[in-house]
């Protein structure tokens, strides 16, 4: 397990705080005119998924835990949990909704995922890095609208509504980072 300084906390990241593995949620680094910097976390303790607030000192270090992570396909919802299955063995997992909550749009059946263990204890997912969807609702572009104009709202098939550039329509398919719900291109 390695130390890691308050500064260099980043979204994803399980870390060891009051005696529990916990998932960094979002981080913010404040540096107020008087004072000392301070980091304001987000966590999100991956076995009981309970949300927690805290504010570290920018020179405070935490312990950082070691993950592993096993590729799985997202199979169905069993109504008790979500269950995976390990591409190389077989073997199927069920991971409580709880715990994967901001996942969950993201997740179609099929869909190739990352789990991440702990000490042999399935703990959480990773989501690709980009996923191909489907717009389903955004207004109708704006005439001598280019790329770099103000981006306009899009509902996706998966009803998560993000900011996509003008030129995007209904019916269109685009790329998104799933884990910051950002749109990155469209799908040619």
């Amino acid at each position: 397990m390695e130390k890691v300084q308050a500064t260099n906390l980043r979204a994803g990241m399980v870390v060891d705080y009051q005696g529990a593995p916990h998932r960094v949620m979002s981080f913010t680094h404040r540096t107020p005119g008087k004072g000392n910097a301070v980091v304001q976390a987000k966590l999100r303790n991956v076995r009981t998924g309970i949300q927690t607030e805290t504010r570290l000192g920018s020179t405070e270090t935490m312990e950082r835990l070691s993950v592993e992570g096993r590729e799985m396909e997202y199979l169905y919802d069993d109504g008790t949990g979500l269950v995976f299955m390990d591409t190389s063995n077989y073997e199927q997992v069920i991971l409580p909704r709880e715990l994967i909550e901001d996942e969950l749009p993201w997740l179609e059946p099929n869909i190739k995922i990352v789990v991440q263990y702990i000490a042999d204890e399935a703990m959480g997912i990773e989501l690709p890095k980009t996923v191909d969807i489907e717009v389903t609702m955004t207004e109708p572009p704006m005439k001598g609208a280019t790329a770099s104009a103000s981006p306009k709202p899009a509902t996706l098939a998966n009803g998560v509504v993000i900011k996509v550039p003008q030129f995007i329509e209904s019916g269109e398919f685009v790329r998104v980072d799933p884990t910051e719900a950002r749109y990155v291109e469209r799908v040619k």
